[in-house]
């Protein structure tokens, strides 16, 4: 069921979006297959094998739902997940053919509230971040198989937005970057000020927390999940480069900067850790967004994209520690980040309804 915007807005009827650490019942992936982003077969092969070890480590504690294009894909996904022991009572598979990977950006924002008919989400317009590869457009119409497919009421704000552009912590402070959202490639027509209106109405958010620039090598326009993330109400996560020469060194230690001076939705000063940057992760000469701020927050654990730098152990062991109640599982993502993602890119939590 679509819900006339123009009538009612989600923060009207009582919805707003959940932090990414609230109670999940469900994890939407998109199986890889595009030869496109990973032409080397044996690449492929190595990017199938993470989703595998995400299913396997996400599926003890909440469903996991594939979008698969074929059948014969999802024969090979049942058997890949069986013999890697993911509970498969766990795991639902669902035939809804895609482009590629990134339901992060292209899938719903899920909403909640505590009423009836408690489940809803936001289809935004995905214009392959900013109209960048014109094939992707298609992925923008998943979501309504997908609203059919759940029975979730779905609100259309008519604007361009991804879901790894935004961050919150779900009482009504939302965290982005200026280089992204107010990109001319997205919404032209649209002001900081009708923008941030637009994610109060329907994220129902009152405090925004603005960033500069994204990483090097992010093809999406500086979105936050490669920069900066909430990892509880009160506290963020902030890359930062200790290499002076490095090219991300001055954007990052802006972003800090702006944290540190950053307040919530209360007025309060929010917390501010440093996250380290795993390098250069370069590729046929060119430098992938690599950053291990595209973690996921799951039930009972956090998957952290790791790129075999000495940074890892660095990464895990703060993330663990700002995560104590949670299972910290490092998934290596070098074969990953030359699609220009990573964990948090390729995954979108459907909440536990109130």
């Amino acid at each position: 069921m679509t819900i006339d915007s123009r009538k009612s807005t989600p923060r009207e009827l009582g919805y707003r979006m959940p932090a990414e650490w609230e109670a999940h019942r469900a994890t939407w992936l998109a199986w890889p297959h595009n030869p496109e982003t990973w032409p080397d077969p044996f690449q492929l092969a190595l990017v199938k094998e993470i989703w595998v070890q995400m299913a396997r480590a996400l599926s003890p504690a909440e469903q996991v739902c594939l979008l698969v294009n074929r059948e014969r894909a999802e024969a090979e996904v049942t058997g890949g997940l069986r013999s890697a022991g993911a509970n498969m009572e766990r795991v639902s598979i669902h035939r809804i053919p895609t482009v590629d990977v990134w339901i992060r950006d292209y899938g719903p924002t899920f909403l909640t509230r505590r009423k009836t008919e408690p489940l809803a989400f936001v289809d935004w317009i995905f214009n392959a971040w900013g109209r960048k590869y014109p094939d992707y457009v298609r992925d923008d119409g998943v979501n309504r198989t997908l609203a059919k497919l759940i029975g979730a009421a779905v609100f259309e704000p008519g604007v361009v937005l991804e879901g790894g552009s935004i961050d919150v912590n779900g009482l009504g402070t939302c965290l982005t970057t200026e280089q992204c959202l107010l990109n001319p490639n997205r919404n032209p027509h649209l002001s900081r000020s009708q923008i941030e209106h637009v994610l109060e109405n329907f994220l129902n958010v009152r405090q925004f927390i603005w960033l500069g620039r994204g990483i090097e090598g992010d093809d999406t326009d500086g979105h936050v999940d490669d920069v900066a993330r909430f990892v509880n109400a009160t506290t963020i996560v902030c890359c930062l480069e200790d290499d002076a020469t490095d090219e991300n060194y001055a954007a990052l230690w802006e972003n800090f900067e702006r944290l540190e001076a950053a307040t919530d939705q209360n007025g309060k000063r929010i917390a501010v850790v440093p996250l380290p940057m795993p390098g250069r992760v370069v590729v046929e000469g060119s430098r992938m967004p690599a950053s291990y701020a595209n973690f996921y927050i799951a039930n009972g654990l956090v998957l952290v994209p790791t790129y075999g730098h000495p940074n890892d152990d660095r990464a895990l062991g703060i993330l663990a520690e700002l995560f104590p109640d949670r299972k910290i599982v490092g998934i290596p993502c070098t074969a990953l980040v030359p699609g220009f993602g990573a964990i948090h890119c390729v995954t979108q939590q459907e909440p536990l309804p109130p």
